[in-house]
């Protein structure tokens, strides 16, 4: 494991990158104690300091653990899903938010994902997936119902769509999108949307999935992705216009 002294990068987000890789690649494995500190600082030629800081984003990361004690030290962690799970969302909601990726380059890639879970939605959802996305449909169109409260079962919607395709590798994928780009979605349109169009189209996606039909759910996705975009359009329009000197 080597860092770039001449990298402009943080030289703890470079320890650190150097060994995510080694744990990604196979040279550490799940249990493997890592070189202490003073070893660590030897090895990469920096402060004890540096390394601690290198060793903090890897724990934030949740692949390693540290133990104290005789026989403690930093350790490989086994990641479970539910932490990549959180990780992704906190990853996506980040990006998001330091606008890093514009509005339509993250609905693109949040319906697109989607609509690849719509086949496999379709023919394995059970029971409880479509009594999610039903139940959601009604408490959507509950008169006085919050926008937070829309925005929070909107979400609880689709995130039922895509746990019905029954892959947790899609599902990992799909959740920065879903409980991240989706909130941001809600909170920049809520404003002009209507509330009766979203209902109806989530209800001829719960129809679809229902009747097993894969390429009736992506239609309604499509549809829904267009209105979403032309919602976005015309709120940043109408905020450039209220900036605009008259």
């Amino acid at each position: 494991m080597k860092i770039d002294p001449n990298n402009p990068a943080d030289l703890s987000a470079q320890i650190a990158a150097a060994i995510r890789d080694a744990i990604v690649s196979g040279k550490l494995i799940v249990g493997d104690r890592l070189p202490s500190e003073a070893e660590l600082a030897e090895q990469f030629e920096v402060s004890r300091p540096t390394v601690r800081e290198a060793l903090k984003r890897l724990a934030a990361q949740s692949l390693i653990r540290t133990q104290r004690g005789a026989f403690g030290g930093a350790f490989v962690n086994r990641l479970s899903y539910a932490d990549a799970h959180a990780q992704q969302i906190t990853t996506s909601t980040l990006l998001l938010g330091m606008n890093d990726v514009s509005f339509d380059t993250a609905c693109e890639a949040r319906f697109a994902m989607e609509r690849a879970c719509a086949p496999l939605a379709a023919e394995r959802r059970a029971p409880d997936h479509l009594a999610t996305m039903r139940a959601e449909i009604t408490r959507q169109g509950q008169p006085g119902l919050s926008d937070e409260a829309f925005c929070a079962s909107d979400v609880a919607f689709h995130r039922a769509l895509v746990d019905a395709a029954g892959n947790p590798v899609l599902s990992y994928q799909l959740a920065g999108a879903v409980e991240a780009m989706q909130p941001l979605m809600n909170m920049i349109t809520f404003t002009a949307r209507s509330r009766e169009a979203i209902v109806a189209l989530h209800s001829r996606i719960a129809d679809a999935a229902e009747a097993r039909d894969g390429a009736a759910v992506g239609a309604a996705l499509e549809e829904l992705e267009a209105y979403t975009r032309e919602l976005a359009r015309s709120v940043f329009a109408a905020r450039h216009a209220d900036r605009t000197p008259r």
